[in-house]
């Protein structure tokens, strides 16, 4: 902890012992401590809608909004502005500190990208929260668009470890992720990149992911922790315990200190106390609400809970 206090990195093989350390309550204080040395106290809360649903081309094995499997989600086209107008104001309303507009696109056709921006414009007129997006991969001329309505963080997880990539997905690899994310960071937006835990990577995996994130500079990160999907080819995996997921925020924070590290998809889940524990291991954000194609907690729920541990939100 104190190596990192003192702005020192650790190093891969420190990240190892850490994650594989007994002492877990130990491990968390540590983490806790350096979030609030680098973050403060206040926590930041994240509103998504999933604005355009299923069909994508991409065969990652996690996602059930993949066109190659068969999954019950609800699939349906982009969104019309004033409907997405209105989930942004209530999300505004209930007290989140952004919202996220993200759509199942490899990349958006030209013509939804005009509807998208056009929604965009409309968006900042109407509410005062930050507005994001997730659209898939980028272009920098695209991302300079997005920069130049207002958009204020880009949403594109690298998802899993170069290592492990190619067994989750066959339709692009670890490096066009990183392409994107190269992008939007020279866009000048505000970059958000995680990715999900409990897929059946190993530890060291876990660790190399961690490390390929902090070397893109994100300002979030997003962990999610795989919640098995029918239809899909993760349908029937063993996912990780709640204790493994503290463990691995622990470190991710050890790793990067100063990013928002966000709890995201599968804490309500794994976590039976929504999160309490972790929000006081290293996670310094939460994404409330609702996932892409799973339900969540409602956002005073989790406001009530910031407030009960002890941190604004």
């Amino acid at each position: 902890m104190n190596k990192v206090i003192s702005g020192e990195s650790i190093s891969f093989e420190e990240a190892g012992k850490l994650l594989c350390s007994q002492d877990i309550l130990s491990l968390a204080y540590s983490a806790n401590v350096i979030t609030r040395k680098f973050n403060g106290y206040r926590i930041d809360v994240e509103s998504l809608l999933n604005a355009k649903s299923g069909k994508c081309p991409e065969d990652c094995s996690f996602c059930a909004q993949s066109s190659f499997y068969n999954t019950k989600i609800s699939k349906y086209p982009l969104l019309p502005k004033q409907v997405v107008i209105g989930r942004a104001k209530e999300a505004e309303r209930q007290g989140a500190s952004s919202f996220c507009l993200v759509c199942a696109y490899r990349s958006p056709p030209e013509e939804e990208f005009r509807q998208i921006c056009d929604t965009i414009e409309a968006l900042k007129k109407e509410v005062s929260i930050d507005i994001n997006a997730s659209l898939g991969f980028m272009t920098s001329e695209r991302a300079r668009k997005l920069k130049s309505l207002g958009i204020k963080r880009y949403n594109h997880n690298l998802e899993a470890s170069d290592s492990f990539f190619s067994q989750i997905c066959k339709t692009h690899d670890f490096a066009d992720r990183v392409k994107t994310a190269k992008i939007v960071k020279e866009a000048g937006l505000e970059l958000c990149c995680g990715g999900i835990i409990g897929m059946g990577e190993t530890v060291k995996q876990r660790i190399e992911l961690a490390f390929a994130l902090a070397a893109l500079n994100p300002d979030e990160v997003p962990i999610n922790i795989l919640i098995p999907n029918e239809g899909t080819p993760m349908a029937q995996i063993d996912t990780i315990t709640p204790e493994e997921a503290i463990r691995t925020i622990a470190v991710w924070r050890f790793i990067m200190p100063k990013v928002i590290l966000k709890l995201a998809g599968g804490r309500e889940v794994h976590f039976s106390d929504n999160g309490r524990m972790a929000l006081r291991a290293g996670a310094n954000g939460i994404i409330s609400g609702g996932y892409l194609t799973t339900g969540g907690n409602e956002m005073s729920k989790d406001l009530n809970m910031i407030h009960e541990i002890g941190i604004p939100a």
